[in-house]
Parts: C-alpha cells; structure tokens; sequence
C-alpha cells in the first residue's frame, strides 16, 4: 500500500529536512514539495515515489532505531496483582502507564485513564484498590523490534501510550512518547 501524501511533511520534519533539501535529493523543486506538502497539487505516481523513495532512503542513513530511545528498565504487573500496587508503581516511577504480563508475555496495558474511568464510573476506591490487573487492563502495547524505525514508533505512538521493544520473542525495553521527546 502506498503511504499518503500526508506522510511526506511528517517524514521530512523527522529528518529534519527542509523543503528544499528534500527537492534537491528527489530531482524536483521545492515548490512542488511545497504544495504536495499543503494538499494543493496532484503529482504523478512516478514522481511521488520517487519522493518516498528518497525519504526511505535518507531514514535508512540516519535511522534512529529503537534501541537508541528505549527505556530499558520495564516496570510490570502480573495480572493477578492488585491495582493499589499499580498505583504505587506509577508513584514510584512517575508512570503513567504500566504493561500487564501474565508470566512474560505481556497480556495488557493500564494507564493513569483507565484507573479514573473506574473511579468516574462510581466504583468506591477501596473496591477498585483490590481489582486485580487482569480486570481492568487494557489491550496491550504493540510491540516491535530493537531495530524499528523512528517512522514506525512515532507511527504507533500516535495510538498507543508505549510501544513494548522485544528481542526475540522477549521484552527488553518501553518506548513511551517522554522518552521520544527526551532526544530533543
């Protein structure tokens, strides 16, 4: 599937290019970037793959992986723990979410959200204090590879609150939108 136009002001700005550098390594002018970027033109397929093609190929060259964002201290919860150590967790930490595994596979997800939709739903805090993990949780962080793209993280991230880093079918790291934004 051919990604959106969109995609391009999205990629170029990862990369930290301007419109003009990405016009010059894609063999176009920057006024056709320009109005690519802001929805006013329709280019050729030949020529809009090409611009791709440039920006896979430049992401490929200063690829940031995942192994260079990942946090790699993994605070978990089984799923048959409380949500009071949970919250504790999340205090102890300065989490906002916490996976849920059940053994080492990660089974679920909760975050600061779904413990206030318990709350605001009218469930006494005592009560909600002794739900174990599996009755609250959420679905699960996706997971990728330590060798993932920045493009792809930033992608998930925009859906979920962390993406889980696996090395060979075992968890080794989180990446949360914070630990984005620390590389800044």
């Amino acid at each position: 599937m051919f990604p959106a136009l969109e995609d391009i002001v999205k990629r170029r700005r990862q990369l930290g290019l301007k419109q003009s550098e990405l016009a010059k390594a894609a063999g176009v002018s920057q006024s056709l970037i320009a109005k690519l970027e802001a929805g006013t033109i329709d280019s050729s397929y030949t020529t809009v793959k090409t611009i791709f093609d440039v920006l896979d190929r430049l992401e490929f060259k200063y690829k940031i992986q995942a192994e260079k964002v990942v946090h790699n201290e993994v605070v978990t919860v089984q799923t048959n723990e409380p949500t009071s150590k949970v919250v504790k967790l999340m205090k102890e930490y300065g989490y906002s979410q916490i996976p849920v595994f059940e053994g080492k596979q990660s089974v679920g997800s909760i975050s600061e959200k779904t413990i206030l939709r318990q709350i605001l739903a009218g469930k006494d805090l005592a009560q909600i204090s002794a739900l174990p993990a599996a009755e609250i949780m959420e679905e699960a962080f996706p997971q990728i590879s330590e060798d993932a793209p920045l493009s792809l993280i930033t992608s998930l991230l925009q859906n979920y609150s962390a993406v889980l880093v696996a090395r060979k079918g075992v968890i080794v790291g989180i990446i949360t939108k914070a630990d984005l934004l620390r590389m800044l």
